[in-house]
């Protein structure tokens, strides 16, 4: 009987990474367990551990106009608190997906029908960068493997791109805007979860006003930092797609 090559579809891929090891399961296994506890303990901060482990992504139903609580009657509520279960499963599945990317084998296997690369002869150039490359140090070598799937695909560079733009506009609200109101709900809200530990940081209450001007670029060095962990996730989960895309399937 011939083998399928034909690639699964973008859900399947996901699919199989959010239940495939025990990293994501265990993801998975923690988020079903908040859910009931979001229900019996509302009032102990139980509530927003879903959204917590669903975010970024959960935290953008926020700007839309409906939701839980949703005023307007039975035929609002239901179809408002069914779209945010729906959302936040999705949210769920995404998040595992990535989880799951970062114990597959990445490793892209080329289909015996596939035409070999033939090989390239190296400009001055590349052989300039080459041993650049070789006469760094390793723990150059070690961030640059590291950070690499941050910056070699169109997922993590749109996701550092809209990052990006949530900073600058919080910097420029705070330091030459009179009132820069809720600004800082932007970058909170793209590079969530992590992002969350660096809000209290940067605005300490003990803080006297001459360093109250450092608390936005605190915040905003943190926020930084969260968005590059979360775009090298989502590289390391476009390369595992790639791979598995790659690969036939029996």
């Amino acid at each position: 009987m011939p083998n399928d090559s034909r690639p699964r579809s973008l859900p399947h891929r996901l699919l199989a990474l959010a239940t495939g090891n025990w990293l994501a399961r265990s993801y998975l296994a923690v988020l079903a367990l908040s859910v009931p506890a979001m229900f019996l303990f509302p009032e102990n901060g139980f509530a927003s551990i879903p959204l917590l482990l669903t975010a970024p992504l959960s935290l953008l139903a926020a700007v839309l106009p409906f939701g839980p609580g949703a005023e307007g009657g039975e035929a609002v509520e239901v179809p408002a608190i069914t779209f945010w279960a729906a959302w936040l499963l999705l949210c769920a599945f995404v998040n595992a997906a990535v989880l799951g990317a970062l114990l597959a084998k990445s490793t892209i296997t080329v289909s015996p029908g596939s035409r070999e690369s033939l090989p390239r002869i190296s400009g001055p150039s590349e052989r300039e960068g080459t041993d650049t490359a070789r006469r760094a140090s390793p723990g150059v070598r070690r961030a640059r493997s590291l950070l690499a799937p941050a910056m070699d695909n169109w997922l993590a560079r749109g996701y550092l791109a809209v990052v990006a733009s949530s900073l600058g506009f919080f910097l420029v609200a705070a330091y030459l805007l009179p009132d820069p109101g809720f600004a800082g709900i932007w970058p909170l809200m793209t590079t969530a979860p992590l992002s969350i530990v660096a809000l209290p940081v940067a605005s300490p209450a003990e803080w006297s006003s001459s360093l109250a001007w450092l608390g936005p670029l605190l915040f905003s060095a943190g926020a930084a930092l969260s968005g590059l962990f979360n775009a090298v996730l989502l590289g390391r989960l476009a390369r595992t797609l790639r791979a598995r895309e790659a690969r036939p399937v029996a």
